[in-house]
């Protein structure tokens, strides 16, 4: 197995790869049999931090197929539950009943008895964030998780959690998985910036703005190539759907032309090679998508271009 580099998660023992594999395509747009290909290619190549999460999974057969069952009977059949660090969430709801109901489920779908990383996955309006967290301290004092994370907090939701922990001697949040790429960087100004201070990883998904930054979409919203990710689902276009988001792929696809490169290359090298990243997952519907992200990871591309890149924006 290929090494990659580790880098801490937060303050724990714990450490993670500098590139992660996340599960959101399995069982929605590849089957088992080609998420495990996936899985097998990423993991031969040396990672082993994957992300997945209660909502993972699309309808076979007609019946839901969650990732995180085929990622369990996959590290089951492989016998490498020790050697991947898992990461789940909770995305039904931030409440005490509802968190303990879930992780419950999702250790039996992975058929672990604890995961590295239990996140929520979004922020709750409907949920005081002090019974939120409390709950995430009793999942990791049970033994269930090795540490706690959230999803989608801005920077000013993330300080806020951190001192509620502080003030109450709780598990602390130690990773933050926030969307960050070169058609949203505003995470440089969010939560990057509270992570640095407290010592908590930032977790970069999507960096190809979920295929965004290959190219291969128009503004017609009527005309989204069959299988993609905005065909399954469509909300993303009202994430990346703007003017100025189409102006840097056409920016993003003069340079790749001029350098010989693909897009997909230049757009992840661009989110890993940020300093204030400690991590990025890559979602893959191949293994030729795994070795775009490894080679994002160990090519990468210099300062100057980085810079050039994001004055696109």
């Amino acid at each position: 197995m290929s090494r990659i580099e580790q880098v801490p998660l937060g303050r724990t023992a714990l450490r993670i790869g500098r590139i992660g594999l996340g599960s959101g395509t399995f069982g929605r747009e590849i089957d088992e049999e080609t998420s495990r290909a996936v899985l097998d290619h990423a993991f031969e190549r040396g990672v082993t931090c994957i992300d997945s999460a209660e909502g993972y999974g699309g309808s076979g057969s007609g019946a839901f197929v969650p990732s995180e069952r085929i990622l369990g009977a996959w590290m089951a059949d492989r016998g490498v539950r020790d050697q991947v660090v898992v990461m789940t969430k909770v995305g039904s709801g931030n409440g005490p009943t509802n968190i303990e109901q879930v992780i419950v489920q999702s250790l039996e779908r992975l058929q672990l008895d604890r995961v590295a990383v239990y996140m929520v996955h979004h922020w709750d309006d409907e949920v005081p964030l002090d019974e939120t967290l409390h709950a995430l301290h009793e999942v990791v004092a049970s033994g269930r998780a090795q540490a706690i994370g959230c999803s989608n907090f801005t920077g000013e939701q993330l300080a806020q959690a951190l001192e509620i922990s502080r003030r109450n001697g709780w598990a602390r949040i130690e990773i933050v998985e926030n969307i960050y790429n070169l058609a949203r960087p505003e995470e440089e100004r969010s939560s990057m910036p509270v992570c640095e201070r407290h010592q908590v990883t930032f977790l970069a998904f999507s960096p190809l703005g979920a295929g965004f930054l290959t190219g291969k979409y128009t503004g017609d919203r009527g005309r989204l190539p069959a299988g993609t990710r905005f065909d399954v689902a469509p909300a993303h276009c009202d994430v990346y759907f703007s003017d100025r988001n189409f102006r840097v792929v056409e920016r993003l696809r003069a340079k790749a032309a001029e350098l010989g490169e693909s897009m997909a290359y230049l757009a992840g090298a661009w989110t890993v090679s940020n300093p204030s990243v400690g991590s990025t997952l890559f979602g893959a519907r191949s293994t030729a998508q795994v070795d775009n992200a490894l080679r994002c990871l160990h090519d990468g591309i210099d300062a100057g271009l980085r810079a050039e890149m994001a004055s696109w924006g």
